[in-house]
C-alpha cells in the first residue's frame, strides 16, 4: 500500500468515507473514524462558516477521547474536502482553519491550487485530488498533490464517465503513489476488486447515507433502501458537472427525468452552498452511486463498517482459494 503508515496504521478496513454535500457532518465523521475508517466531510457543509471552527474541535475532541479510552483501538484519521473552484468565496477561510487544527488529510476537488498543497504540507498533512480523467490526475500531482480519488463512472454525485478498469489502468501506468477509486463499490467484495485493480483504498459515499448517523431525510435513506442501479440518472442539469441522481428524487420533485435539457456549463457556480440555495438542488435533488443495490436497511455506522469488514474478509479469502484453485489446476496440466 502506497498510503503513509502514520495514516493507515489505524485503519481498520481500506475505506474512505466520501465527503457528501449536506449528508456528511461532525457525528457521521465521528463514527466513521471510530469504526477504523476515514470520516470525511465538505468545509462548506459548515453553515455558517464560522461554524467549521466548531465542527472541528468536536472532532478533535471526539477522537482524542475515544482513542484514550481505546488504546488498542484508535480511531482512524478523518478528512475534510476543500472546493478550490473559484466560485467558492470561502475557500482562504476554510483553509486557515484546516491548517490551525492541522486536518490529518485534505481532499481537494474542482481545482488544483499549488499553494493550498504547500499549505497542507507545511503542518505535515496530506492531500488527495479529485480527478475524473488521467489528464486530471497528471495534473494534480504535478502541482503537488500526494495522491488522487479516481471518480469513475458509477459514482455518487459529480463523478466521471470512464470505466473504472480503464481509469485506474491508466493512472498506474506512470503513477505509483496514493490511489483510491470511487464508482459502484457498495460492498466488501467491491472494496477488495478496487485493490486488486491497482487501487490502495476504497471510496464509498451512498452506503452511508442510508445510516442513522447521517445527516439525511428519512425519505432520502428509504428512497436509496428501495432503489437500484437502474434508478440512477447522469447529468448536469443541476449543477453544470455531471453527476448520478436519484431518478425518483426527480419524480417527487415535478422533474422528468428522461426530459432534462443540457446545463450550459459556461454558468457552472457553487451558489448551491449558500443559505439561500433552492430546494429543488441538493435538499429534494437527491445523489447516489449506482451501487446502492447492496443497501438493505439503515443501520448505524459502526454495524455497517462491521458488515464491510466481514464481506471483505470472506472475498479475501474466497479470492485466495480460487487462486489457489487456478494454480492446481495448471500445475495438473502442465504435469
Amino acid at each position: 500500500m502506497s498510503l503513509p503508515a502514520a495514516l493507515r496504521r489505524t485503519m481498520r478496513l481500506p475505506v474512505i468515507g466520501a465527503p457528501m454535500f449536506i449528508v456528511s457532518g461532525p457525528e457521521l465523521v465521528i463514527e466513521q473514524c471510530k469504526a477504523g475508517i476515514v470520516g470525511s466531510f465538505p468545509s462548506l457543509n459548515a453553515r455558517p462558516r464560522e461554524t467549521l471552527a466548531q465542527w472541528l474541535g468536536e472532532i478533535r475532541s471526539a477522537l482524542a477521547q475515544h482513542d484514550s479510552q481505546h488504546p488498542d483501538s484508535p480511531a482512524a484519521p478523518y478528512a475534510v474536502n476543500l472546493v478550490a473552484h473559484k466560485s467558492n468565496g470561502r475557500l482562504e477561510h476554510d483553509l486557515a482553519l484546516c491548517v490551525e487544527h492541522k486536518v490529518p488529510m485534505v481532499i481537494t476537488s474542482l481545482g488544483v491550487r499549488p499553494e493550498l498543497n504547500d499549505a497542507i504540507h507545511a503542518y505535515g498533512g496530506f492531500v488527495l485530488h479529485d480527478v475524473i480523467t488521467n489528464r486530471h490526475a497528471k495534473s494534480a500531482i504535478g502541482k503537488g498533490a500526494d495522491g488522487v480519488i479516481a471518480v469513475a463512472a458509477g459514482a455518487g454525485g459529480h463523478a466521471g464517465s470512464t470505466s473504472p478498469f480503464a481509469l485506474v489502468q491508466e493512472i498506474r501506468s506512470w503513477f505509483s503513489g496514493p490511489l483510491v477509486l470511487a464508482g459502484a463499490i457498495g460492498n466488501g467484495q467491491a472494496i477488495l476488486a478496487a485493490q486488486a485493480m491497482g487501487a490502495d483504498l476504497a471510496y464509498m459515499g451512498s452506503s452511508f447515507i442510508a445510516t442513522r448517523e447521517a445527516n439525511a431525510a428519512p425519505a432520502y435513506k428509504q428512497m436509496l433502501v428501495e432503489s437500484a442501479a437502474e434508478d440512477i440518472i447522469y447529468t448536469n442539469y443541476f449543477s453544470g458537472v455531471l453527476g448520478n441522481f436519484l431518478k425518483p428524487s426527480l419524480v417527487a420533485s415535478g422533474l422528468n427525468p428522461d426530459h432534462l435539457p443540457p446545463k450550459d456549463m459556461s454558468n457552472l457556480t457553487f451558489a448551491a452552498v449558500d443559505e439561500s440555495d433552492g430546494p429543488s438542488r441538493w435538499k429534494t435533488i437527491w445523489g447516489a452511486g449506482q451501487g446502492i443495490g447492496a443497501i438493505k436497511g439503515v443501520p448505524s455506522t459502526r454495524e455497517l463498517v462491521e458488515l464491510l469488514r466481514t464481506e471483505y474478509a470472506s472475498a479475501c479469502s474466497d479470492s485466495l482459494r480460487v487462486g489457489r484453485l487456478w494454480a492446481g489446476e495448471r500445475a495438473l496440466q502442465a504435469a
